[in-house]
């Protein structure tokens, strides 16, 4: 309870003991059994529901949200120039009134939901775009009077400014800006440049009227039950077309793994067979070089031919070679029971 309705309360109470106070007067009056000092009681009780009654009138509370447009009589345009800022404010007393604006943030839905909106029953905007589709566009206006135009709003809207300046200017923005679209672009590509020039739009058009865009919702969009059913199936088309991509791809996938494996093990093999044809021309070249060297040693000694063939004998005979006409015998080292063979070389004759 703000002080000017602690006034207009007080000024009730003056005046209903006034008039209390004079009914009894009036009624010991007529016993014959007057009061002394009545009148002057009666007269006091008057003057402060007079004084209450004029505070409570004239006292004005303006909350922190709200600003006052005051309506005068003694203004040659009716209103005061300056509306009446938050706080204890006052007015001359049944010559002024003051109507209240609030400039919080407020909201104007519209929606095909029954039960949404300030308006009931399906308040959606149907609009169309481009390519000729309907589509239903569900929005929230949400707005705040400038303070600083609120005697503005007044004079040009009064409290019908929701319903028949948002509302009206909302509806023919969304169509307009829709339409410059195809349906596809509004629920894919462009929605956020509808939205952007929707925003743009209202904000104008709002400020030229003392109001402020805070935002401007675009709730949802829906079609008619002909193009929703279209889109449906282009949607299960294209879910169709998107597997049987995924299939073909798999497939490749699967192929280009074979392919790779197979790869894989033709390189092995060549790298094998490349592997054993350097090692055979390292083994042949290694042979060569042997047989070189044995060349080479067979060239120098002749005798290491018949010393290997009597080497390579058998692994149980030690043999001797001694001159026939030599004058020695040498004893031949046991090293086992072995058999041991002494063998006269002949000597040429000359």
């Amino acid at each position: 309870m703000n002080i000017s309705s602690i006034f207009s309360a007080l000024a009730g109470l003056a005046w209903v003991i006034a008039i209390g106070l004079l009914i009894y007067l009036g009624l010991r009056a007529s016993q014959g059994r007057a009061m002394r000092g009545g009148g002057r009681i009666v007269l006091g009780v008057v003057v402060v529901a007079v004084f209450s009654t004029v505070l409570g009138a004239g006292t004005i509370f303006i909350e922190p949200q709200e600003r006052g447009v005051v309506i005068s009589a003694f203004s040659p345009t009716g209103y005061r120039d300056k509306a009446l800022e938050p706080g204890l404010r006052w007015v001359i007393p049944f010559f002024e009134s003051v109507i209240r604006y609030p400039i919080s943030n407020q909201t104007y839905t519209m929606s095909v939901v029954d039960t949404e909106g300030q308006n009931q029953g399906d308040d959606s905007i149907a609009a169309r775009t481009a390519d000729g589709q309907e589509i239903f566009v569900d929005a929230s206006v949400i707005f705040a009077i400038d303070p600083s135009k609120v005697i503005d709003v007044h004079i040009k809207w009064q409290d019908r400014y929701a319903d028949d300046l948002v509302r009206s200017q909302a509806r023919g923005i969304v169509r307009d800006a829709v339409s410059q679209y195809n349906v596809g672009e509004v629920v894919t590509t462009k929605r956020f440049d509808l939205i952007n020039a929707i925003r743009a739009n209202m904000s104008q058009k709002l400020a030229d009227n003392g109001l402020i865009l805070v935002d401007f919702v675009l709730r949802n969009i829906t079609f008619s039950p002909e193009y929703a059913a279209s889109v449906e199936q282009k949607q299960i088309a294209e879910q169709l077309s998107q597997q049987a991509k995924f299939v073909v791809e798999q497939k490749r996938q699967e192929a280009e793994q074979a392919r790779q494996v197979a790869q894989g093990e033709g390189d092995a093999i060549v790298i094998r067979a490349k592997s054993d044809a350097e090692a055979r021309i390292i083994e042949a070249k290694a042979e060569a070089e042997a047989l070189g060297l044995i060349s080479a040693a067979i060239k120098d000694n002749p005798d290491l031919l018949t010393y290997q063939y009597i080497s390579k004998l058998s692994p149980n005979i030690q043999t001797m070679l001694l001159p026939s006409n030599s004058p020695f015998l040498l004893q031949i080292p046991q090293y086992g029971p072995t058999q041991t063979t002494t063998t006269t070389v002949p000597t040429p004759e000359p």
